[in-house]
């Protein structure tokens, strides 16, 4: 069937509910907001035991935005060894450090535009800080995200930004906290890059990619019918 944007947002509530039926509990190594904006630049193309590690041994050694904003990029790089592109991040979170310590009087940023002004800091960072940091309704579009919604069809361009107004779109504002952990926690589990477990997946029914793949499995089924036809 053709599924459009009015579609998704006749069915999301729903589709919603069901995926947090069967995603996991998200792991929160940090609630304070400059951790979490930290936490989440360390982030990038990273797993995420690492990153955690990582975040939670600067913020061991150097307790908050001060002691951070202080630190030697030399001493962030081997704190920070096991993260990807760990030299542009340890003089990025150095940086983060000391923009909001000068620039924002102390206080991390509450509002996109402010803390897009960070370097490395882009709206998926911004919201995810904004969402899990105070509690303040956002949609972060991270990879998990954006693979779920490009998959179902809710979403059919590869910018994560063009995904994330859609999705402020189609998804009622009460349900926008704790969307992108709980997505996240589905896309490992359920959803996953490679060998997504559609058949028990409790949203299939709402899912462009769940149809084309049981049409492929059904036109294999009747090639197959037809080769043995063709053998008697």
């Amino acid at each position: 069937m053709k599924r459009n944007e009015k579609y998704f947002r006749e069915h999301m509530e729903e589709m919603i509910n069901l995926m947090r039926t069967q995603a996991p509990e998200h792991h929160f190594e940090f609630h304070e907001p400059f951790w979490v904006l930290i936490t989440t630049i360390l982030s990038h193309r990273t797993k995420d035991e690492v990153t955690d590690r990582a975040a939670r041994a600067l913020e061991e050694k150097y307790h908050d935005m001060d002691g951070l904003s202080k630190a030697s990029y030399e001493d962030v790089l081997k704190i920070i060894d096991k993260v990807g592109f760990k030299k542009a991040k340890a003089e990025r979170v150095i940086n983060a450090a000391k923009i909001i310590r000068e620039r924002f009087g102390g206080e991390v940023p509450q509002t996109i535009e402010d803390l897009t002004e960070i370097p490395g800091v882009g709206r998926k960072t911004a919201n995810v800080v904004l969402s899990d940091g105070f509690g303040i309704p956002a949609i972060a579009v991270d990879t998990h995200v954006q693979r779920i919604c490009m998959r179902t069809g809710i979403s059919h361009s590869h910018n994560p930004e063009d995904t994330e107004m859609i999705l402020r779109r189609i998804v009622p504002e009460k349900l926008w906290l704790g969307l992108n952990p709980m997505m996240v926690e589905f896309g490992k589990t359920i959803c996953k890059p490679v060998g997504p477990r559609c058949e028990s997946c409790k949203i299939n029914s709402f899912c462009d990619y769940y149809d084309s793949e049981k049409g492929k499995k059904g036109e294999e089924r009747k090639g197959n019918k037809n080769d043995v036809k063709k053998k008697k």
